[in-house]
């Protein structure tokens, strides 16, 4: 778990109001994934960069208690043409701390290495925590996505 900074990324995608309370995260986060497999515009995104998938946790109400939006999509490199049913979250420059989610990326890897972020003493700062889904995520059933947590 090493401190990285990030530049400034503009992604484009879908969005889902959530929170990690029983009943909700674990149903609402796999139908926003199917619903951004199956999401055309987002195939045809004006100024995508490239392919990698973006997971934004963001719009924090207080902690990883609370509510939170969740976001998937892409980086884009500018936002002309954007389809208006999609969102728009400019994420700022920022201090993160990194961890490696590593195994079956459909099943538990991704909430195992959460919960372990979760039990760590991290000073988080709520603002907009990232995954990153690139080529090494290609095999998701024997992948690896990167986590960053934005910290002080």
């Amino acid at each position: 778990m090493n401190t990285v900074e990030k530049d400034a990324l503009a992604i484009v995608g879908i969005e889902t109001r959530t929170s990690n309370h029983a009943g909700k995260a674990e149903v609402q986060i796999p139908k926003l994934w199917q619903e951004f497999m199956q999401t055309q515009s987002l195939k045809e995104l004006a100024h995508k960069k490239n392919e990698t998938i973006y997971a934004l946790y963001t719009d924090y109400e207080s902690d990883h208690n609370g509510n939170y939006t969740m976001v998937l999509g892409h980086e884009v490199s500018n936002l002309d043409k954007i389809p208006e049913e999609l969102s728009v979250k400019i994420v700022p420059k920022a201090q993160y701390k990194k961890f490696t989610a590593k195994g079956d990326l459909t099943k538990d890897a991704v909430i195992n290495t959460w919960r372990k972020i979760w039990n760590t003493n991290l000073n988080r700062r709520y603002t907009t925590d990232i995954e990153i889904y690139d080529e090494k995520a290609m095999n998701p059933t024997n992948g690896e996505a990167s986590i960053y947590v934005a910290v002080q």
